[in-house]
């Protein structure tokens, strides 16, 4: 069984999007639970029965449209061929398209139009947060941004995200505002509030409906998956799609 956290946000019903918890599924130690990602190490037959738990228990429309994630800023218009894109974020317009990131401490964030007729995810970590991943979600979809939703789904929260001057310099040289969002630790480190730097951005582009946020993926060992805290473990998928008529 997969078990997953539904977006509560104000998108239209035909709209369904959520993050899936490490709880369920098939995979073994250190993995345990349903990782749903490939490239971690994982058991792959593993891998494909926690994908089939996936579909059969929220119903999907199709298999979600994995991406080959990098940290950046690319951004996929689904349904793509094969192999699966080189991408951090995607979007699609067509009904029954399963748009999805996976996450273990960064940051996924859904976004759907206000009439339901786009829909996008995108992957989140500082690098690409940084390097403009949100900003070229938006700028991909065929609508302006006063006209999208956004949910942030669970991450690393900043208590426990420590970071080097390098991160604070990135936000900060891009905007003053965002040293805000980062708390002074031992020596020359900082703790960055990712949830507060996307919030950040997204404003900035015009997104006025932001919901979600405030779970802590490295503090709840029970249901999130974190790098972090864990080193090697699996990945949590953050999943929309549009349902069919």
């Amino acid at each position: 069984m997969a078990d997953v956290v539904w977006a509560d946000w104000p998108a239209p019903p035909r709209v369904r999007a959520g993050q899936t918890l490490r709880t369920g599924g098939c995979s073994g130690a250190p993995y345990d639970g349903l990782n749903l990602a490939a490239h971690v190490g994982d058991d792959p037959d593993a891998v494909v029965r926690n994908r089939q738990i996936l579909r059969s228990t929220l119903q999907l429309p199709a298999e979600p449209e994995w991406l080959c994630q990098v940290h950046g800023t690319g951004v996929a218009e689904l349904p793509g061929g094969r192999p699966a894109p080189q991408a951090d974020a995607a979007w699609t317009s067509r009904p029954g398209v399963v748009c999805a990131v996976l996450t273990a401490d960064c940051l996924p964030v859904l976004f759907a139009a206000a009439d339901g007729s786009v829909v996008a995810a995108a992957h989140a970590g500082w690098r690409g947060l940084a390097a403009g991943v949100l900003e070229t979600t938006l700028a991909a979809l065929p609508l302006p941004a006063r006209r999208v939703h956004a949910w942030l789904g669970a991450a690393i929260s900043q208590a426990h995200f420590e970071v080097g001057p390098e991160v604070r310099r990135a936000f900060v040289e891009d905007d003053a505002i965002a040293a805000d969002c980062f708390v002074r630790g031992r020596g020359d480190r900082w703790f960055a509030d990712l949830y507060g730097l996307a919030c950040l951005r997204l404003r900035r582009m015009g997104v006025q409906s932001i919901s979600g946020g405030g779970a802590c993926t490295y503090r709840d060992a029970q249901r999130y998956y974190s790098h972090r805290r864990d080193g090697r473990c699996g990945r949590m998928a953050s999943l929309i799609w549009i349902a069919g008529d």
